[in-house]
């Protein structure tokens, strides 16, 4: 024999009991089957709802109760033949007339027990299994309904009986020797009490309805028809890469459903387990999927075998409540007496969590249970809250439970690190840990916020270990921009297949647009996002980051803009990495400086910044790992503007000075405006950089720089900048033929030693490392305490929006 149990989606709809019918149809043809039926789809939800209404004097109840009615007389139109119609018809209004005549009962009274309330939420399930039962008869099935109520036996405990085994099962095995029908239905989540009123099973009733009838018939399996296709690794709305579990133990079903998987409720598991019965999981809409079996007899395959955790479990709503006090530090009782007070005030405790000083206990509860517990706490504690020896009890609000569940974690060393690892890294703070003695399960308190963040980093972790999803939210999208989005799609596959990482650009920006996508921009929707945008601003772009809160979340600022590096520490502060190009942020006043790297170090994420000086050239990089490796830096002499070496490489008296910088301009190696990168203001910028990155707290204003530009150059718009130039040509043509008539060449050098930086027009002579500097290049000359005789020399492309992209395509691959 086996029993089957179809859940409040599967009876939704004349549409959906249809397929119910196959399913049932397929399986009593080898074997004689139980069918346990729910109320139709949020049917109980609105019996009580209308009750609830009622109590409080509000007439729309009449409403919602007639919307029921018509519910279920539709139902019968649909699947009872018309000729069978009328009977079925008069059997529905004459109940509802009943529940009419309890509710204006409730309406008058004002009262809405615990008592009636069974009453009333049972008949749900009574309506949708007589109804389906005619069906199944008026099919030519030989198929006879069965009053499950009256065969399951409670205490008088309403909403939440306890169920009387022994006396049931006899019911049960006496029942099914008398009737031998081939399809016997009944309804789930209701029983009877000695005194034969109506009590409910709680929540999840009509599994446990389907558990304790299998294991009382001791049935070859229990089914359990959902709208899924099994447990999954995660709640699939909120990890996307949710996986199916083929196999899974009792104990860690469990212990998933314990915490918040809601395709099984713990009570359910429990009758079926003692008896070594498989339980099975499957979907109605998609009845050939393999589904979930829950058993003591686990045949997993090999990959099953080497996962560390079965499943991510989540339950939202939480409270945590803490008492503590140094008159609890051992004291016996002090547990008892907390846990004796909730018990009798009917607060169910979730999770208890208790330091070995004993100063302190913790337990979750239902959130909406708070302030009751609060109250009852504080008053079994009145007197030694009086005494101090304890204080008010603390709660917090707005929390969520996440735990992962295995078997094979009590056989793995290094779970908890992996675990708390994952989640630090992505800034998930933890207000309480849980650990069963069985290590089955570690269980974290987080804030309800960080839910979603939290299970997709636990499900990549220890899920899908193959393929890490990065998302990045890119500030910028001009030339350089460009480029590094083009490289990001092209480079992705391999990425993928050899790195194991999928980069997505989930955000993008401009100084007047910008979108998101958790998904990611598709290469398709990046060509027309501006006209999906919205409108964009720094504090906007940052604060959609922070609530978006996705793991693994990476921020690329590839402009100019001053505005933009003031959210840089509140993003650090979320673990949100940071991959700038924009210089403003590392030359700022030296303490602002020294605050970004170090929120970066105590948030346990990334703050790269190497293409500040030399484009895509190991710069910084090189410098970190000199200092890191023991070494200190002595001097730095350095070209470190790709625009400037260009201009005077190209600037010989053939053409005017103004002619060549225009040329920088349109192949891309200048700023809008070219008196950034001319006026020196730049190049002392990456002088400072280096400097800092070398451990030296230098400011902006201590830097000497020697400008070679007229100071009217300076004024007006670029325009009146470029008429300017062509002016001063004259005073251009003296420093070139100054610098040749020594047989030397200009360059603008950055130079820093003994604590001090430098920047300027000078002339360089053909044995210096500097001469021979052709283009766009930019050279770095270190001279440290290993590198003293012979310096370390880092010389390559300097500027350029392709080069420039893939140092932050570097960085970004660096962050991850």
């Amino acid at each position: 024999m086996k029993v089957l149990k179809f859940g409040g989606t599967s009876v939704a709809n004349a549409q959906n009991i249809l397929l119910a019918e196959n399913i049932i149809k397929k399986q009593s043809s080898q074997d004689r089957v139980v069918v346990i039926l729910s109320a139709l789809h949020g049917v109980t939800d609105s019996l009580i709802q209308a009750a609830e209404c009622a109590s409080r004097k509000d007439d729309t109840y009449v409403q919602i109760v007639k919307k029921l009615e018509e519910k279920h007389l539709n139902l019968v139109k649909e699947l009872i033949p018309l000729l069978e119609q009328s009977s079925w018809l008069s059997f529905v209004k004459k109940h509802f007339n009943d529940l009419e005549d309890l509710y204006n009962s409730i309406f008058v009274l004002g009262e809405f027990t615990d008592k009636i309330k069974d009453r009333i939420a049972g008949y749900g399930e009574f309506l949708s299994s007589n109804i389906i039962a005619a069906r199944f008869q008026y099919e030519g099935l030989d198929c006879l309904w069965m009053d499950s109520a009256d065969l399951i036996r409670t205490d008088s405990n309403f909403t939440h009986a306890k169920v009387e085994f022994e006396r049931t099962e006899n019911n049960f095995k006496n029942y099914f020797k008398a009737h031998q029908n081939r399809i016997t239905v009944g309804p789930g989540f209701v029983a009877r009490d000695e005194k034969k009123n109506t009590t409910t099973l709680g929540r999840g009733g009509s599994d446990y309805t389907a558990s304790i009838i299998a294991a009382a018939l001791d049935a070859r399996e229990l089914q359990i028809w959902t709208d899924v296709s099994g447990m999954m690794t995660a709640d699939p709305r909120l990890a996307s890469y949710a996986k199916p579990i083929s196999e899974i133990s009792y104990h860690e079903a469990m212990e998933l459903s314990h915490f918040g998987a809601k395709v099984l409720y713990p009570p359910s598991i429990q009758p079926v387990m003692v008896k070594n019965i498989d339980l099975i999981i499957k979907n109605t809409f998609d009845p050939e999927a393999q589904g979930t079996v829950v058993t003591h007899n686990l045949n997993n395959s090999e990959q099953e075998k080497s996962q560390v955790a079965v499943g991510i479990s989540n339950m939202s709503n939480i409270a945590l409540l803490t008492l503590e006090g140094s008159g609890m530090v051992g004291i016996p009782g002090i547990s008892a007496k907390l846990f004796q007070c909730l018990s009798h005030e009917k607060i169910n405790v979730i999770l208890i969590t208790q330091g070995s000083s004993e100063h302190s206990i913790t337990i979750a509860i239902d959130e909406k249970e708070a302030v009751h517990a609060e109250h009852a706490i504080n008053f079994a504690f009145a007197d030694d809250i009086n005494l101090e020896r304890v204080s008010n009890v603390k709660i917090e609000t707005a929390l969520s439970i996440v735990a992962i569940v295995g078997e094979n974690m009590k056989s793995r060393s290094g779970v908890s690190a992996k675990m708390f690892g994952c989640l630090g890294n992505n800034g998930i703070n933890i207000r309480a840990i849980a650990q069963g003695s069985s290590e089955r399960n570690i269980s974290i308190v987080i804030s309800e916020n960080d839910t979603k963040k939290a299970v997709n980093v636990l499900h990549e972790e220890f899920f899908e270990s193959e393929v890490k999803q990065v998302h990045l939210y890119i500030c910028g999208t001009g030339n350089v921009g460009t480029k590094l989005i083009q490289q990001i799609y092209a480079q992705n596959p391999y990425l993928r297949e050899h790195l194991f990482v999928n980069i997505r650009i989930s955000g993008l920006s401009n100084s007047r647009k910008m979108i998101f996508s958790d998904r990611g921009i598709s290469e398709e929707d990046y060509l027309n996002w501006q006209k999906m945008g919205t409108e964009a601003s720094p504090e906007n772009f940052a604060e959609e980051m922070i609530t978006r809160n996705l793991r693994n979340s990476i921020f690329v600022d590839i402009t100019a803009s001053r505005d933009l590096p003031k959210v840089y520490e509140s993003l650090l502060r979320r673990s949100i990495d940071i991959v700038a190009c924009n210089k403003i942020a590392a030359s700022s006043d030296y303490e602002k400086y020294r605050t970004l790297k170090n929120t970066a170090r105590n948030h346990n994420c990334s703050f790269f910044f190497e293409t500040n000086v030399g484009a895509g050239l190991p710069v910084i990089g090189t410098i970190s790992d000199l200092i890191k490796s023991g070494d200190r830096i002595t001097s730095i002499q350095a070209v470190l503007s790709g625009t400037l070496n260009f201009v005077f490489n190209n600037y010989d008296g053939s053409r005017t000075f103004s002619e060549v910088v225009a040329q920088a301009q349109e192949e891309g190696y200048t700023e809008p405006d070219p008196r950034l990168d001319l006026s020196g203001t730049d190049v002392a910028r990456k002088i400072l950089i280096l400097a800092r990155e070398a451990g030296y707290p230098l400011q902006f204003e201590e830097i000497e720089n020697t400008g070679f530009l007229p100071e009217d150059c300076m004024l007006g718009t670029v325009e009146n900048f470029y008429a300017k130039l062509t002016e001063h040509e004259s005073h251009f043509k003296n420093l070139l033929q100054s610098a040749q008539s020594d047989g030397k060449i200009l360059k603008y050098t950055a130079e820093f030693k003994d604590g001090k930086a430098k920047v300027g027009l000078q002339h360089i002579a053909p044995g210096s490392d500097l001469f021979h500097l052709y283009g766009k290049d930019n050279i770095v000359i270190f001279k440290t305490l290993r590198y003293s005789e012979q310096p370390l020399v880092v010389k390559g492309a300097g500027a350029g929006a392709e080069v420039t992209a893939s140092g932050v395509f570097a960085d970004i691959i660096r962050s991850i």
